[in-house]
């Protein structure tokens, strides 16, 4: 494992941030797509760090909170068919849907709802209680798709024929080309999510200068990567000459992780899929191929559900798609806070609304 002191250095950062203030001459709005890359943002204080000209925006890069309500109320809806155990990970538990619904008030009301932190976890609790359906509740972006897609071969290879998936899972370019679409708001670059990135590849994103004409650069989740890659952002929108750059080398690769892909192509095939605060998306989410349709909990189990809507007054949406700041929302840190939360950005250890409410006020003195 890397020593993480060196990504961390506060005189490497000073160096850095005064290389983005010389450079930049004009207003920048850069967009970062993960929530992990938020989080790092505000917990080292960043935005403060930064000329003003430069300003960031953060992105539908927190998997649970893209999750739609109508999906929510699904697996709240098989959470609760008698008999079944569903496993999930954590951040799931307390994501609200209408009048005050989620996957811990099932489990309060007797539903068999049980956090785990892999899918090898819920295929091992499939194991243990062989005459009871276990459903996997599959939520992530190209990162976690493969363990899933490793978890439902698996269960394949033993003939386990009691492990389900719920699929959710989304592809991550497909929503920042909605977003640059829409045109709701002027990106001029993307900070490329690392983890997301190791997995598809580089040249996955090669789309953004090629098509928009804006420049990408992948970063890692420490101050330093990040600073880096704000830095070749703002060089290339000075030179004007879009690219990809990958300012994470030491995890990211031009094509990606083969194996993974090989893995995800295998189980899964590319389908519509629902984003919250975005819409149905074509070609943006993974469903199970029919060879594996015995383990697709939704053709498995077939639920009613009443039509979604998202919760009164919730602005996590607008928060997702960067048209507006968390504190720019009314019920942010008065009605919404991570204790209380109304939506789903402020449930998630990945999600804005969260992140602004933890850091914006307590931030670490890295750099100081």
């Amino acid at each position: 494992m890397e020593p993480i002191e060196p990504f961390r250095d506060p005189q490497a950062a000073r160096v850095l941030a005064e290389a983005i203030a010389a450079r930049s001459t004009r207003p920048v709005r850069l967009m970062e797509f993960c929530g992990g890359h938020t989080h790092a943002i505000l917990r080292f204080g960043i935005p403060d760090l930064l000329p003003p000209p430069v300003e960031l925006l953060s992105g539908p890069g927190c998997p649970v909170c893209v999750t739609s309500a109508a999906d929510l109320s699904r697996a709240i809806a098989l959470a609760s068919i008698p008999g079944v155990i569903l496993t999930t990970f954590g951040d799931m538990m307390r994501v609200p849907a209408e009048k005050g619904r989620s996957l811990a008030r099932a489990r309060a009301d007797g539903a068999d709802v049980r956090i785990v932190y892999s899918p090898l976890d819920a295929l091992e609790i499939a194991r243990l209680n062989p005459h009871r359906p276990v459903i996997f509740l599959g939520v992530g972006f190209e990162t976690t798709a493969p363990m899933v897609a490793s978890a439902i071969l698996a269960a394949d290879a033993t003939r386990l024929t009691n492990f389900y998936v719920f699929s959710t899972h989304k592809l991550t370019p497909p929503a920042t080309r909605a977003i640059l679409d829409a045109g709701e708001v002027r990106l001029s670059g993307i900070i490329g999510p690392g983890h997301v990135t190791t997995v598809i590849g580089l040249e996955a994103w090669r789309f953004l200068p090629q098509k928009y004409g804006v420049p990408c650069a992948i970063a890692g989740f420490e101050p330093l990567d990040i600073l880096r890659a704000i830095l070749a952002l703002v060089e290339m929108i000075e030179k004007e000459t879009p690219d990809v750059a990958n300012t994470y080398a030491r995890s990211v690769r031009p094509q990606g992780n083969q194996i993974a892909l090989n893995a995800i192509e295998r189980v899964f095939e590319v389908a519509e899929a629902e984003w919250r605060g975005i819409g149905t998306l074509p070609a943006s989410g993974l469903r199970i191929r029919e060879e594996y349709a015995h383990h697709d909990a939704t053709r498995a189990f077939l639920v009613e559900i009443a039509p979604a809507r998202e919760p009164p007054g919730c602005r996590c949406g607008d928060v997702l798609r960067g048209v507006l700041k968390p504190t720019e929302c009314p019920l942010f840190a008065r009605i919404c806070t991570p204790q209380d939360p109304v939506g789903p950005c402020m449930v998630s250890a990945e999600g804005a609304c969260a992140a602004y409410y933890q850091y914006g006020r307590e931030r670490v003195a890295w750099s100081r």
